[in-house]
């Protein structure tokens, strides 16, 4: 299939899918309509005015016909160009919406493999890319269509010898405009690649610029993002070369049009086959020909445009959102988790889990232990289901986790990372985040939270309490801070299953003691999955899974694994002694 072709029909589908306000939309088109037809009339009173001028001969009706023609048009182009923009505002937004509603929906498979700032172009630059279009070129493409068609027909009418020398420049515009046209819209697509690309290398040096600056990598940072600009340049460049022949070669062939018109013009008047109006409103009619024209170029550069971001804003909404989103519901307290034989891979042939399977009881602690790159988190990520087996599956009872929705199972679990994310917001919004709008906990509740979780002395610490802003990722609160307030919104949600994470791997002995007392309060009769890089952490667990390699080499409790698996009793012999 040709791609153009498939692209505009992409552009076009995805555009009758959007939410136009039609009401507006038309009446802005008809606005700009009545705006070329009046602007049509105009050369033609100014044709009568020039003829017939004199002092005596000035007709007032024929002045204000004249003026009334230039304010209406003046008041309804107006009109039409704020409805034209509130209804391009409204099909991006109504774009936005069905992108972002699709983005958070998505699987965490397709954000390892994107970059955050080149989702964020998508969202916001290619969109209103297509805006561009709909609210400032489209119209001013139609209205061009309307006075170009409306112009030529008058000029045939007054004088189709003259109206034919014209149009000759036509011909020449077409072979000028449609070569430079391809090469722009090559030039456009790339441009907005590596705009996106260059966004999400900026994204990521600012949202770790602790880790760069600590690693004295400004001046790696500063050639990488030198190599984006200068490719940005280069682009830009490319496109001011196009630009730079459009618009001569455009003005050469206007001049050359509007000059031959007033020599061959002016001998006609001189010899009376002609009036003097007739050869003004000529020219007149000829700039609502020309300016037209030349605007027809930036509309088909901003069609390709408009065509490539379309392209990638269909491709992401007709992505495969997360399994799961609908499903049933089902009865989890009091019912065993099993993994039955579970095997999975990040990419094809290259298994991270090799048929993996253990019994979690209800209340039980499972604890997940072994060398780094065993697969303990990706089997964290399986049980969050923030990926699904490629074999075996998760069950709960005699239900596999895959049939019950999305919403449903993860409303279920709490989670405690080594180090607990925050949002940016106050100390409130991240106790509540994620929780329904209804039904909130109250003040009484979230401090009843905090003091479970050890954290509601120092949140009283500050001036604003709950109300504190805590920063981009929670950057004013300590490690043990931020571990104490995830642990306070696991007790708000009240989960069945627990998950954590070396929850207190990088807190210091204080801190560590404290985010302890707080786990083992939030543990009591819940189901909890922990992973340990350290065995003091999980010598109390009720089972222990060793994980070497993707596979489940030893099962049982410490004292059980320290008498039975010789792997298992080097790493005690090394961490507990």
């Amino acid at each position: 299939m040709d791609p153009g072709k498939n692209s505009k029909q992409t552009f076009y589908h995805l555009i009758k899918t959007t939410k136009i306000p039609k009401a507006a939309m038309s009446a802005g088109l008809a606005g700009f309509l009545v705006t070329t037809l009046v602007s049509l009339a105009i050369p033609l009173l100014t044709r009568n005015l020039v003829d017939g001028f004199s002092a005596a001969s000035l007709s007032a009706p024929l002045i204000a016909a004249v003026a009334i023609a230039f304010l209406l048009e003046a008041v309804i182009s107006g009109v039409s160009s704020y409805l034209l923009s509130y209804s391009g505002q409204k099909v991006v937004a109504d774009l936005r919406v069905r992108m972002w509603r699709q983005l958070l929906r998505l699987p965490v498979s397709h954000f390892d493999s994107e970059t955050s700032g080149g989702t964020v172009s998508r969202v916001v630059n290619d969109t209103g890319i297509v805006r561009e279009l709909i609210s400032d070129h489209v119209p001013k493409f139609v209205g061009g269509i309307i006075s170009i068609i409306g112009a030529v027909t008058l000029l045939l009418i007054m004088d189709w010898k003259m109206t034919l020398i014209m149009l000759i420049s036509v011909p020449v515009t077409v072979l000028i405009m449609i070569p430079l046209g391809k090469k722009m819209a090559k030039i456009s697509r790339g441009m907005q690649d590596e705009t996106a690309a260059f966004s999400g290398s900026i994204q990521q040096t600012i949202s770790e610029i602790r880790l760069m600056k600590a690693s004295n990598a400004e001046a790696d940072e500063e050639k990488k993002g030198f190599g984006g600009i200068d490719r940005l340049l280069k682009f830009g460049l490319r496109e001011a070369k196009i630009n730079s022949l459009i618009g001569p070669l455009m003005n050469l062939v206007i001049m050359t049009v509007i000059v031959s018109i007033i020599v061959y013009g002016g001998i006609r008047v001189a010899d009376g086959s002609m009036s003097t109006g007739t050869l003004v409103a000529f020219l007149l009619y000829l700039f609502q020909i020309v300016v037209p024209v030349t605007s027809f170029a930036l509309f088909f550069t901003q069609l390709q445009k408009a065509k490539g971001a379309t392209e990638r804003i269909i491709h992401i909404l007709g992505l495969e959102p997360e399994p799961g989103q609908t499903g049933k519901s089902a009865v989890i307290a009091g019912k065993p988790i099993v993994a039955d034989n579970v095997s999975f891979s990040y990419n094809t042939g290259e298994q991270v889990l090799h048929n993996v399977g253990f019994t979690a009881k209800p209340g039980e602690m499972i604890a997940f232990a072994g060398p780094s790159g065993g697969g303990k988190s990706t089997l964290f990520a399986l049980l969050e289901r923030f990926y699904e087996p490629d074999s075996g599956e998760i069950r709960v009872g005699d239900t596999s986790i895959a049939d019950i929705s999305m919403e449903e199972w993860r409303r279920h679990i709490g989670y405690v990372a080594q180090d607990s994310a925050m949002m940016s917001g106050t100390i409130r919004d991240n106790l509540l985040y994620g929780m329904d709008s209804t039904g909130r906990p109250d003040d009484q509740k979230l401090w009843l939270a905090a003091e479970m979780a050890y954290a509601d002395g120092f949140i009283r610490e500050f001036p604003d309490g709950l109300d504190t802003e805590i920063g981009e990722r929670g950057i004013k609160l300590s490690g043990g801070q931020r571990q104490r307030i995830a642990i306070a919104r696991a007790f708000l949600r009240d989960p069945l299953i627990l998950m954590m994470d070396e929850a207190t791997a990088s807190l210091d002995s204080h801190s560590e003691a404290m985010v302890q007392e707080a786990l083992v309060r939030l543990m009591a009769g819940r189901t909890t999955f922990a992973i340990a890089h350290r065995l003091s952490t999980i010598v109390g667990a009720d089972k222990i899974v060793f994980i070497e390699g993707g596979r489940v080499t030893g099962i049982g409790s410490h004292a059980e694994l320290i008498k039975n698996h010789p792997v298992y009793r080097e790493y005690a012999e090394q961490q507990l002694v």
